[in-house]
C-alpha cells in the first residue's frame, strides 16, 4: 500500500526541501560538481516532484535545464536529474523510485543525464554508453556519468542551460 503522494515541488515550503537536502547529502553538498552545472538557473517545475506523507515531506526529486556544447558546435539542450532525496526513515519503500518515474514521465524524448550510481539508475533506462567524452565543471567520477535518452555520443562540455 501506498502511503505517500506525489505533488509539484512548489507545493511544499523550500525550507523543508532544504532541510530534507541537507540530511540526506549533508550541508556541504553545495560544493558538489551537479551544483555547478545548476548555477543560475531554475528548476523545471514541471519536472520537480515531492512525496508528501501524512502531511510530512519524506522524498523530493529536482530536474534542472543543462545543454551539451559539443566541440564540433552543437548544442545539445538536457534535463539534469537531481538530486533526488528521500527521508532516511523512508528509504527502500519505493519512493525514489516513484519520483524518478514521475520525472521520467514528464520529460517525455528529452535527453536526461545524471551523476549517480549505475547499479541503481541502470532501472530507470540510464547507462554510461555516450558520456565517455562528455565534460564537467568539477571534479566527477566518470563511470557515474550517466545519460539516458537520445544522449549525443560526442564530446563536449555539460553546463547550465539560459
Amino acid at each position: 500500500m501506498i502511503l505517500f503522494e506525489l505533488v509539484p515541488l512548489g507545493d511544499v515550503y523550500s525550507d523543508a526541501v532544504e532541510h530534507l537536502l541537507d540530511r540526506v547529502f549533508g550541508a556541504d553538498r553545495h560544493g558538489r560538481t551537479a551544483y555547478r552545472l545548476r548555477a543560475g538557473v531554475d528548476a523545471v517545475p514541471e519536472l520537480s516532484f515531492a512525496a508528501v506523507e501524512h502531511g510530512t515531506l519524506v522524498g523530493s526529486i529536482q530536474c534542472w535545464p543543462v545543454e551539451l556544447a559539443g566541440d564540433d558546435g552543437s548544442v545539445t539542450p538536457m534535463i539534469l536529474v537531481g538530486p533526488v532525496a528521500v527521508s532516511p526513515e523512508r528509504q527502500n519503500v519505493g519512493i525514489g523510485r516513484a519520483l524518478m518515474w514521475k520525472a521520467i514521465e514528464g520529460a517525455g524524448d528529452d535527453v536526461l543525464m545524471l551523476i549517480g550510481d549505475l547499479d541503481y539508475y541502470a532501472q530507470f533506462g540510464f547507462d554510461a554508453a555516450h558520456t565517455g567524452a562528455w565534460r564537467l565543471p568539477g571534479p566527477f567520477e566518470r563511470a557515474r556519468l550517466l545519460s539516458r535518452g537520445p544522449a549525443p555520443n560526442r564530446a563536449g562540455t555539460v553546463g547550465p542551460r539560459r
